[in-house]
């Protein structure tokens, strides 16, 4: 086997620490899923059964069982899990359990939420070159391992590797089986857990959590995870400064974005559910889960003539993400393949976790709409300012026109009175507008029109104003 006393199989260090990687993150998976989630640039899997067994050996990981597809399912021993939280840079307490005996019945869950992590991540082959033979004879070097593969842009969802779809994140990225306690009295502790956590701060998705369904469950069972999920969410503690905050903050970094973490639903239908089936179990659960994801509408607006208005709050909502398995396979996460609780349409990642009427968004509306107004209000002015000016110009009062006479001589005859003094806020008469009726103003103090009186009443008072009231004549 041209291994080594202690390696017999011939395996190599790095081939070793991928394995290692990959079952701390996977728990239980085949020597073909390792392969393909941390070196697909190898040729095939041969390597990796071979660090698996020489693992073996050393007593780091064990195979108790094949997948339903015949290949051999390998996990961690407590040795290998401490082994495992060495190469990926965690403590033993964050790395869970060995998956011990999950391998017996075939573990079809745990190959379906490997292929989803395999899906998202999409591992970009490395290039390698190749070592200088002392003899003239070559060999053929595959094309995806002399390939030049750099890092894709996970914004642009382009892949510098010809024919590869980018991915989000990489093994360090995830975490599987994450158990999250409930608030319970007794021993027994409720817990809900979560199939696999991404965090991928890099494509604009810092924590986004995964349940994957494998359509074998009913959907009212699917659904009621969702009330473990909020109540987790609504748990609250305190720092070391005695602030309060959300227990969940405690696991998981900010999403910069109103509500729960977001949880994306992977359903897997396999060959036994088919398109419309798979519709209807979509449409089920999103109905069952709507007091979850919808928020609550807050009216705003409406009064005064003004347009009816509001927005979504979701401080107390979890984003709910629908896709599929075999999209994930087919065009990757980058692609429009996510469908949001409460959108109409298939999304990119980061378009699905927006929130388009949440209060943010409102309140740009709310700004453009004062601005509009108090140019409207700044037009009218300037234009009834205008007309009263060549008004008196031309030596034409309003008042002229109207029944504002007085007797100003003996014979009982009638002249125009005077026209008003100009407001000193906005030049209007102090009179007001002709021929408007003005209710619960103020009364005149000679020096302001009815609207200024007003404006100048809401105005908050100072201190003074408040305990010895106005000055005469103010």
């Amino acid at each position: 086997m041209g291994g080594s006393k202690a390696y017999p199989y011939g395996s190599t260090a790095a081939v070793r620490g991928h394995v290692l990687a990959a079952l701390g993150v996977l728990k239980v998976a085949t020597a073909d899923q390792v392969h393909r989630l941390t070196a697909p640039g190898h040729k095939d899997n041969k390597a990796f059964r071979n660090a698996l067994l020489d693992l073996s050996r050393h007593g780091l990981t064990v195979s108790e069982g094949s997948a339903r597809d015949g290949n051999k399912l390998w996990r961690l021993t407590p040795l290998g899990l401490g082994a495992a939280a060495e190469v990926l840079c965690r403590t033993v307490g964050e790395m869970g359990s060995t998956a011990r005996g999950a391998a017996r019945s075939g573990a079809p869950h745990a190959m379906a939420v490997n292929e989803t992590i395999i899906a998202i991540t999409r591992t970009v082959p490395e290039p390698t070159r190749p070592v200088r033979r002392t003899t003239a004879t070559t060999l053929p070097i595959p094309a995806q391992i002399t390939a030049a593969a750099t890092v894709s842009d996970a914004s642009t969802g382009e892949s510098a590797v010809p024919g590869v779809v980018a991915g989000v994140g990489s093994v360090r990225a995830w975490s599987t089986e994450v158990a999250m306690a409930l608030p319970s009295s007794g021993r027994n502790r409720a817990t809900v857990r979560t199939d696999a956590v991404l965090h991928a701060p890099e494509a604009g998705v810092p924590v986004l959590l995964f349940e994957v369904d494998n359509c074998t469950e009913s959907a009212d069972v699917l659904a009621a995870k969702f009330d473990r999920y909020r109540r987790f969410f609504r748990q609250k503690t305190k720092d070391h400064q005695g602030r309060e905050l959300p227990v969940w903050r405690t696991l998981y970094p900010p999403t910069f974005r109103e509500g729960y973490p977001p949880v994306a639903v992977v359903f897997n239908p396999g060959a036994r559910t088919g398109e419309q089936a798979l519709r209807n179990r979509m449409n089920r659960v999103l109905d069952l889960t709507r007091e979850f994801w919808s928020g609550s509408w807050e009216r705003m607006g409406g009064y005064n003539g003004e347009p009816d208005d509001g927005y979504r709050d979701y401080g107390d909502a979890i984003p709910l993400l629908f896709t599929t398995l075999p999209l994930l396979q087919e065009q990757g996460p980058l692609g429009e393949v996510w469908r949001r609780c409460g959108h109409r349409q298939w999304q990119i990642l980061t378009d699905a976790l927006a929130n388009p009427d949440d209060i943010e968004v409102w309140r740009h509306r709310d700004e453009q709409r004062s601005q509009e107004r108090e140019a409207h209000w700044e037009a009218e002015r300037a234009r009834q300012q205008e007309d009263w000016k060549r008004e008196r110009e031309a030596g034409v009062s309003g008042w002229e026109n109207t029944s504002h006479y007085v007797p100003d001589d003996a014979s009982g005859g009638r002249g125009p009175v005077s026209a008003p003094a100009a407001c000193e806020r906005c030049g209007l008469p102090v009179t007001g507008r002709p021929g408007y009726l003005y209710d619960d103003v103020p009364p005149e103090d000679g020096r302001h029109c009815p609207d200024c009186r007003t404006g100048l009443r809401q105005q908050p008072r100072t201190l003074r104003q408040s305990l010895f009231g106005k000055r005469p004549g103010r």
